[in-house]
């Protein structure tokens, strides 16, 4: 088990030594569009709660349970053009 453990991780160190600079770039900038999905969501879907949700985004990656959370709050709800068709004060 620790031996499969082991040989992953050499691979997978094995293929970031081996990357160029621009890899590393768009590795990185997919890895942070991974890790703040939940924000990037919730600027689309125009929640009042974007500051929330970003801040909750930064520890929330070491745990998938917590990310999906945030995920599914970033996506519910009804969303700013919602509620003003409603009659609703727009918020501010």
């Amino acid at each position: 088990m620790f031996t499969d453990f082991e040989q992953t991780i050499a691979s997978f160190n094995e293929a970031f030594s081996s990357m160029n600079l621009l890899q590393a770039l768009l590795f990185a900038l997919f890895f942070l569009a991974v890790w703040f999905l939940p924000a990037i969501v919730a600027v689309f879907r125009n929640r009042q709660h974007l500051g929330k949700i970003f801040l909750a985004n930064v520890p929330a990656i070491a745990s998938w349970i917590a990310w999906f959370a945030l995920l599914v709050w970033a996506a519910t709800g009804r969303r700013k053009v919602d509620r003003e068709a409603a009659g609703e004060p727009a918020e501010q």
